[in-house]
Formats: structure tokens, sequence, C-alpha cells
């Protein structure tokens, strides 16, 4: 009887909270690409946790390793809210990161950097400066042979790659013209200045990628 009103009582905490659509779809295609890629990592952080979907996913189903998430201030209500839904003893509250003034986030789990960065649909929401600093903050924090992971829809050779995303594009700069999903082409060419190295490249469902850069030195 306590663990029918327990779920009960869960579903109706899960049910009331904010909600994205896109985290609910791609969970799962993500999740299996991470068990492979963050096998040997030990302390990850989520850049732009969002809604905190994410990261209460992933954290339980990576049991191996520390899930820091962060995000600018007015999202941890949201993320903490689905914390407290779905608990994991590797899973740690956010950290205020705002890619406009701050560092890098430093671990709580340890004294020592972050084996990995993950990002999930961000990269086409913030500006191409914000893009830049992102790339350059995780370069310097990355011990060698750290990794980032990056989910998202990219154009390739200079052309979107589905009709969809076109108009994804389209919708996403008329809301702000500083966003748009980015080429392929420019993200590598930027991530190679610092010493960010694609090393694998994923195809997901709904025309999203998954990019895996290694920091080479």
């Amino acid at each position: 009887m306590n663990k029918d009103s327990s779920t009960s009582n869960h579903l109706f905490n899960t049910s009331t909270l904010p909600f994205s659509q896109a985290c609910e779809n791609n969970k799962q295609p993500i999740l299996e690409i991470l068990q492979q890629e963050l096998q040997y990592c030990i302390h990850v952080l989520e850049v732009g946790s969002g809604t905190g979907q994410h990261s209460v996913y992933f954290a339980p189903r990576l049991a191996h390793l520390t899930w820091q998430t962060s995000d600018v201030l007015a999202h941890h209500t949201t993320i903490n809210a689905w914390h407290t839904v779905h608990p994991a003893p590797n899973l740690y509250a956010p950290l205020t990161f705002d890619l406009s003034v701050d560092p890098l986030p430093i671990s709580l789990a340890s004294n020592q950097p972050y084996n990995a960065v993950f990002t999930a649909n961000t990269l086409h929401i913030i500006s191409w400066s914000l893009v830049e600093k992102l790339f350059e903050l995780v370069g310097e924090a990355l011990p060698i042979n750290g990794k980032l992971i990056v989910y998202g829809p990219f154009n390739e050779n200079g052309q979107y790659t589905s009709a969809g995303n076109q108009q994804f594009d389209s919708s996403l700069r008329q809301r702000d013209p500083k966003s748009g999903i980015r080429h392929l082409e420019d993200i590598i060419a930027l991530a190679n200045t610092h010493m960010l190295k694609l090393s694998d490249k994923y195809a997901m469902p709904a025309n999203n990628q998954l990019l895996v850069f290694q920091k080479i030195r």
C-alpha cells in the first residue's frame, strides 16, 4: 500500500513539473552514446541543464560517475524540483553558470577537473560569441583526453540537413537574430583553436547529431 501511494505521489509530482518533450524524445538515444563515451570518466559537468530532465535520466544510469548540473539561476528551481522527484546519489544540484559573465563551474565532487562536459540543445540558442566563449572555457578546463560532448542540430557543407531544420532555424532567428543552427565546419574549426579535436560524430533521431571532442594537449 505504501508503495502504491508513493508511486501515485511520484507521478503527480512529475506531471506538475515544467516538461520538455524534446528531452523526453532524445534521452534514450543520447544515453546509449554516453554509456559508451563516458565509461572511463569520473566527473561530468552538464552545461545548460534546462528543465533537469536529462540529468535525472542520465545520472542513475551512469552510476560510476558524478553528474553536475549547471545553468543560469532562473532555471535552478525547475532543475531542483526534478531532482527532488527523481533523486540519485551521484546527481548534484545545479551550479550557477551564465556564459556571459561566469567562469566554468568548479566540481563540487572533488578538487580535480571535470573529465567531460556535456551540453544539449544549447549552441543554436545562444549567440555565436557565447558559443566561442563556451569552447574557450572548456578547452582551458578539460584535462588531456577530456571530452566535450555536444548534442543538437547542425548544418553540413553550408546546407540544412532537412526541411525541418530549415524551418526550425527560421523560427529561432525570428525570435533572436543572434541564435540559429550552427555550421558543423565552423564548430570543428572553433574546437580546433582550443585544442579540442572531433573524435566521433553520431547521427541521432530527428536530424540531430552528437559530437564528441577530445582535448589533445
